[in-house]
């Protein structure tokens, strides 16, 4: 009896918590889209038509490729490609401001400070590129991580969860601004003319010496993390090819064109290519900014989802438009490319929209829109062996809470790094060897 019961209890241990190894660890990358602001999840991925006006707003569900799933009218490359992707419906939890819910939704941990915007501080639990790089430095790429569009102001100013908080800035993702800027996304990365290999080899077997005299002091932090950014600028240096992934003039005009002539849609590319380069952990911030039209109406690309008022203009004629083309070219030309397979592709925010619309005042705008909301969102996922066509989970009838299994922020990371293949429940020390586990949450394995 006592063994029928252990086992019986060990049968629903697994069934309340999915085991990372039912997900097949096929991705050699993964490519992380955040939609900073709350994407509405009523007005998207969770319609609601049978809900009254006041909560199911003024869109239309469409029909996608997938029987019985239907997202927004206003996305019709993406519902023509719903069995690509899966929809996880009931992910939620309680932090309320961009600043701290966004450091959740990056790095998995919530902060001390709940629903805040809390300034960055060396304390701060690293981001998944970071704590990738910990674990398993990239061997085909100086950079394991790199962030895109990036840093992600919230509201205005970076906030934490992006960078590499107590593992330092050694392992840091690289964090690159505007793509659009320039046809070469890093400059200062080609040689100059004037300066010959020999005369480049020259400086850093200069480098090496000095560094070799500061051997007494190879233990402070701060010179190990410079040793380590150094290390990686000659690499870039010393490779074409490194330096010719981020280049999207190699692109032709019409792949540009389609992914969207805009921060997001390029930042959506550089993406792409550098996946394609090898990179690990890609981290593309759709837009680098969270707040609304209210903050800063024009132009279109200094403004997130955060729609407090203006929510159906705002998202019909602008947000809504530029997320179907950029991610709808993201996932074709991944497939294209033969990518799709070993590229898991995670679409989130940081929380979603409440399910009431009204005007809320002391913000601008004249038209109703909706409030901060965490109790439910969506969140997409694609490639690597996800399942396209599959709806996990599910809210209520107003897309308030979940009706079905809840899942946290901590869950989403889970599964993006078994399917890397490294255990979440495993380990990363710190600068000091201390130990912290990978993730703390449930691997989604029904998504595979």
């Amino acid at each position: 009896m006592r063994v029928g019961g252990l086992a019986a209890l060990a049968a629903l241990a697994d069934s309340a918590h999915s085991k990372p190894n039912a997900i097949r660890a096929r991705a050699r990358s993964v490519l992380l889209v955040f939609t900073g602001g709350g994407v509405s999840q009523l007005d998207t991925f969770d319609m609601k038509p049978e809900a009254p006006e006041e909560i199911r707003g003024e869109f239309h569900a469409t029909p996608t490729g997938v029987p019985g799933t239907r997202v927004c009218e206003h996305l019709p490359r993406l519902a023509r490609l719903a069995d690509r992707y899966a929809i996880v419906r009931s992910v939620s939890h309680d932090d309320v401001d961009h600043g701290s819910a966004s450091y959740l939704a990056l790095t998995g941990q919530f902060h001390l400070r709940r629903s805040s915007n809390p300034p960055i501080r060396p304390t701060d639990f690293p981001t998944y590129g970071a704590i990738l790089r910990r674990v398993r430095p990239s061997r085909d790429f100086p950079y394991t991580a790199v962030h895109l569009n990036g840093p992600l102001l919230t509201p205005r100013e970076a906030g934490p969860g992006q960078f590499g908080g107590l593992l330092g800035r050694g392992n840091e993702p690289l964090i690159l601004g505007n793509c659009t800027d320039t046809a070469t996304t890093m400059p200062g990365l080609e040689p100059n003319d004037d300066i010959p290999t020999v005369r480049q080899h020259g400086r850093q077997s200069l480098l090496n010496a000095l560094e070799r005299q500061g051997s007494a002091w190879r233990n402070d932090p701060a010179l190990l993390e410079r040793d380590q950014l150094h290390r990686r600028a000659f690499e870039f240096l010393d490779s074409p090819r490194y330096r010719q992934a981020f280049d999207l003039a190699r692109e032709p005009a019409r792949v540009r064109e389609r992914y969207g002539p805009n921060r997001s849609g390029q930042a959506m590319l550089l993406g792409r290519r550098l996946v394609e380069a090898g990179v690990p952990w890609v981290t593309v911030f759709w837009n680098h900014m969270i707040r609304g039209q209210d903050m800063t109406p024009t132009p279109e690309d200094e403004y997130g989802w955060d729609t407090h008022n203006d929510i159906f203009p705002t998202l019909k004629d602008h947000l809504l438009p530029r997320l179907d083309y950029s991610l709808s070219a993201l996932l074709e030309e991944l497939e294209q490319r033969g990518l799709l397979d070993t590229t898991l592709v995670v679409c989130m925010g940081e929380f979603g929209r409440a399910p009431r619309v009204a005007l809320e005042p002391g913000f601008a705008g004249n038209i109703p829109g909706r409030k901060h909301w965490a109790g439910a969102y969506s969140v997409l996922f694609a490639g690597a062996g996800v399942r396209g066509g599959l709806v996990v989970g599910a809210s209520d009838r107003i897309a308030a809470y979940p009706s079905t299994n809840p899942y946290s922020p901590c869950d989403l990371a889970a599964p993006m790094f078994a399917a890397l293949g490294l255990d979440p429940g495993g380990h990363y020390h710190d600068l000091s060897d201390r130990p912290y586990t990978i993730s703390p949450g449930r691997a989604i394995g029904e998504l595979w």
